[in-house]
């Protein structure tokens, strides 16, 4: 579920902080989450539980996808936690060792989550800046500009 909903997220990145630096963490977040499938999977070869929901269809801005996003780190990290604890009981190791390896990645893709999701941006910060008809303007006259032959 987490990776359809990060590869959900990553096609329909969008704004000004939204598609480059989202759409390539966003990217990550996909690859790593691929492989702890697969990692999981190849371990642990009945379950058949979903730790998170499935998120409704429809549009979100980037901030509600990012929150859903995170929940469901958050989620998937005190499953993963619990299965430690079980394997750990159970004296499996080396499913404790996998499962411990790729909580210590999901950590970190939560906490680039988090930290996106501050209450701090550029754009916020640059409105101040320009008037925003005069930036309108701006913007149609890059665009005539970059339309017209190169002057001989």
């Amino acid at each position: 579920m987490a990776l359809h909903q990060y590869n959900k997220h990553h096609w329909l990145s969008e704004g000004a902080e939204s598609f480059l630096s989202l759409h390539e963490l966003l990217n990550e977040h996909i690859e790593q989450t691929k492989k702890h499938i697969d990692e999981i999977g190849e371990r642990v070869a009945q379950h058949e539980l979903s730790y998170i929901k499935h998120e409704p269809e429809g549009r979100y801005t980037m901030r509600d996808f990012l929150r859903n996003d995170l929940e469901h780190e958050l989620k998937i990290q005190q499953m993963i936690r619990k299965q430690i604890k079980r394997a750990g009981e159970l004296h499996d190791y080396g499913t404790v060792q996998v499962l411990e390896e790729v909580l210590t990645d999901r950590e970190d893709l939560g906490y680039h989550l988090y930290s996106v999701l501050e209450d701090d941006t550029l754009v916020r910060g640059m409105t101040h800046l320009v008037d925003g008809r005069a930036f309108l303007k701006l913007v149609r006259f890059c665009l005539l500009v970059a339309d017209r032959p190169p002057a001989e």
